[in-house]
């Protein structure tokens, strides 16, 4: 469904100022299919529906689960996943944000910015020159005392103890120097994660898997128990799968392909290999029963036990038990995948592991864990084990909220805002949770440098890296992590500096009484609006009245920076502007960000602006939302305000879909 309302914006018209050109539709003269901007319908607000109440009955104090023959008595770790927003979490049992209502929401289609790897003790060992070099990093050992980091040339490089030959250099000797890994020369790696002995999996753009370091049980999947000193790829059972996501256990390994299957190997005493027998794997071996038939895009492993989270926002545990970190209810162990009945009619989007807990992120920003928490690392406000999942809410900021009443964006509820969260961190070898809210809010919970942290406690950090950097014991890594380089300005980081910089402008838009600085050449070369409307035009201020100041800097802003920052409330104006300037890929990234504001009160509303703007990734994932909520979002105001046709066409579609059969 295109636009409504299709109308001609005038053209620029001149002002009274001298030099001044006033501009309707953003100064359009040149643009085709020029119509008047309407408003999408917007609910009123409505309080938030109680979160489902679940049983949360405590287990008898935490119980280490039987350790390998040959390490008892070691401390025991489990591995961080890859580059995704979930995690593998925290050791048990051995040794925004309000201000999202100021703060933008960063929205960009390249991969995140991360923090400076310096944080982490053992890059002391590295010059300047040699960090400044490093784009990946990925810190691990039972004590923060091995690692691993690509570099600006595609080089892998490694340093450490080298425990069990964990570095893939060929020996067992330690190293005070990064050492080059060149068996991996020229492959690129997208997600790495480690075990206790420890072991590394590796899999690389290509979706091709490399294991190295401790295989006495089988961990490597290479078919023998022998340490592995250089890195091998493993290929049987994988040969035509793209792996695209690793996860590790202490001594099991999973992964993740393409086609949304799971492969298993290692250690298996508790069952956590899903095979439905104790027998360890020595080779990968598909994981089957209830999940024969399911798309997995998430995995995640504890010390012995492993978590899949399916398309349909479902959660599938198997595993060791004693702590309840299954969430069944029991502490019994289960050798093959069980669906997390508790979490019916919750969507769950990502997991995260620790030593013996479970966090999982929901499709509405909440946080829910189970499993050990002598360390408080449940967040949940006591140390009692937790066998089914409880909810966690993250405390708001003090001096956030600081709208006037009634709030003057609706459908985005500022309550909502300061508690939603995005990102859920744990770690293998510290009793640490971290969470981010959309504002930028970072909080973090459990055992942090020695003291016990029983609720979420919000931080000054801007990543949850951060918070296992300078809290964590030892202080690893829970992520490969990704590195923004800093001692030299690109092209493109040039032009973003010179955005609104009035030393330099040539042109002024006028917009609600404020200035935003720019410059004609740049807005030529990066629009075709621009380069229409601008084109012999001598005037150096330009009157914008058909836009919001933050909608139209933000559009201003993206042409510098390839990114948008602004709040999903103000999203909705710029898809707006997007769609009549014909900026596609704004459109995507608009699109992107409002999907982070979406909640069963605005759901309507984001929908039919969706179908007004021509967003169909957007109406797609609105509508997706509304059935998955269906008789909350039924019952909101913004349900029986919906226009007539847009309700017709809503049914139709909702029954071809069988969403009303029951």
């Amino acid at each position: 469904m295109g636009p409504e309302g299709e109308a001609g914006r005038s053209p620029g018209v001149r002002s009274e100022k001298t030099g001044s050109r006033r501009a309707r539709g953003g100064g359009g003269s040149g643009l085709p299919g020029e119509r008047r901007r309407g408003e999408a319908p917007s609910p009123a607000p409505l309080p938030s529906s109680a979160l489902p109440s679940l049983p949360i009955p405590s287990l008898a104090p935490e119980r280490n689960p039987p350790r390998p023959g040959g390490f008892r008595g070691r401390r025991q770790l489990v591995a961080a996943p890859g580059p995704r927003p979930s995690s593998n979490g925290d050791p048990e049992g051995g040794a925004d944000a309000a201000r999202a209502c100021a703060e933008p929401v960063q929205a960009t289609l390249s991969s995140l910015k991360m923090l400076d790897v310096g944080k982490w003790p053992i890059f002391s060992l590295c010059s300047e020159e040699e960090l400044q070099l490093i784009r990946q990093a990925c810190v691990f050992g039972s004590a923060g005392n091995e690692v691993l980091y690509t570099t600006v040339n595609d080089e892998i490089f490694v340093l450490g103890t080298n425990c069990s030959g964990c570095l893939g250099l060929g020996d067992v000797q330690s190293t005070i120097e990064p050492r080059r890994l060149d068996s991996l020369n020229g492959k690129k790696i997208a997600c790495l994660s480690y075990g206790s002995g420890p072991h590394i999996v590796l899999a690389t753009t290509e979706g091709e898997v490399f294991t190295w370091g401790h295989n006495a049980y089988s961990q490597l999947g290479n078919g023998t128990t022998n340490h592995g000193l250089v890195p091998c790829h493993i290929s049987t059972n994988l040969s035509n799968k793209q792996v695209t996501e690793v996860a590790c256990g202490s001594y099991h390994s999973l992964v993740l392909t393409s086609d949304g299957e799971v492969f298993a190997w290692g250690y298996n005493n508790s069952g956590q290999v899903g095979s439905g027998s104790t027998a360890n794997q020595p080779i990968p071996r598909r994981v089957m029963g209830c999940l024969q038939n399911k798309v997995v895009v998430n995995i995640a492993c504890g010390q012995m036990c492993s978590m899949a989270v399916v398309n349909t926002g479902e959660v599938y545990v198997w595993g060791y038990n004693g702590n309840g970190q299954l969430g069944l209810g029991s502490s019994g162990n289960q050798p093959t995948p069980c669906r997390i009945a508790a979490l019916q009619g919750i969507r769950v989007q990502r997991v995260a592991c620790g030593y013996a807990h479970t966090l999982v992120l929901t499709d509405e920003g909440q946080v829910y864990a189970w499993g050990a928490n002598s360390y408080g690392q449940l967040g949940i406000g006591n140390k009692s084990n937790q066998s089914y999942p409880a909810p966690v809410f993250m405390e708001k900021d003090s001096s956030c909220c600081r709208q006037p009443s009634p709030c003057p964006t609706p459908d985005f509820p500022c309550a909502a805002r300061c508690s939603r969260i995005i990102e859920i961190a744990a770690c293998h070898s510290a009793h640490t949770s971290a969470a981010k809210t959309q504002g930028g809010h970072v909080y973090m919970w459990g055992q942090c440098r020695g003291q016990s942290v029983i609720l979420p406690h919000l931080t000054h950090f801007s990543c949850t890296d951060d918070v296992f950097a300078c809290f964590a014991t030892p202080a690893v890594s829970w992520r490969l992590l990704s590195v923004e380089p800093d001692d030299h300005l690109t092209v493109a980081e040039s032009l973003k500096r010179e955005f609104d910089n009035p030393n330099t402008a040539d042109l002024k838009f006028l917009v609600d009484g404020k200035y935003i600085y720019a410059h004609k050449v740049l807005l030529r070369i990066r629009c075709e609006h621009f380069r229409s409307s601008l084109e012999d035009n001598q005037d150096d201020i330009v009157e914008m009245s058909e836009f919001s100041y933050p909608v139209y800097r933000a559009f201003l802003e993206y042409l510098y920076t390839d990114s948008i920052s602004l709040p999903p409330e103000e999203a909705v104006g710029l898809l707006d502007l997007a769609t009549f300037y014909r900026e596609n890929r704004l459109k995507k990234l608009c699109q992107q960000t409002i999907k982070q504001g979406i909640c069963e009160e605005n759901a309507i509303a984001l929908l039919s602006a969706a179908v007004k703007y021509d967003a169909q990734d957007l109406e797609e994932f609105c509508f997706r939302f509304c059935i998955n909520h269906l008789t909350v979002v039924t019952q909101t105001s913004g349900f029986a305000e919906m226009d007539h046709d847009l309700l017709k066409n809503f049914i139709s579609k909702a029954s071809r879909v069988g969403a009303f059969k029951n």
